[in-house]
């Protein structure tokens, strides 16, 4: 019985070392499916759609040098071409958002 226990013990060591599992931030999951077509996966723009509209990649110097405050503006009320998200997203939703593009910033 303790052989077994151990074993298992074992197994399950090495599959949590074999597959990590990663954390994925609050907003990416919304990022992903509200902003990606247009800001693209990776938030640089690059994509058909952002490169249509002109968008700008979140590493651009204007991008980065945007404060939190500017971005939650932005998505809640829109600006040119994109739409706000106010009836769409609730307040932590943009601000989890917002700290998934910081890490795309980097």
């Amino acid at each position: 019985m303790m052989t077994g226990i151990r074993v298992a013990a074992i197994f399950l060591l090495a599959a949590s070392i074999a597959a990590p599992v990663f954390a994925q931030s609050p907003g990416a999951d919304t990022y992903k499916a509200k902003c990606a077509s247009c800001h693209g996966a990776d938030g640089l723009a690059a994509n058909a759609l952002g490169k249509s509209m002109k968008v700008l990649s979140f590493k651009d110097p204007a991008m980065l040098k945007a404060s939190d405050a500017r971005f939650i503006f932005t998505t809640r009320n829109g600006e040119g071409k994109m739409p706000g998200y106010l009836d769409k997203l609730t307040d932590a939703q943009i601000k989890d958002v917002v700290a998934y593009i910081r890490t795309l910033q980097k």
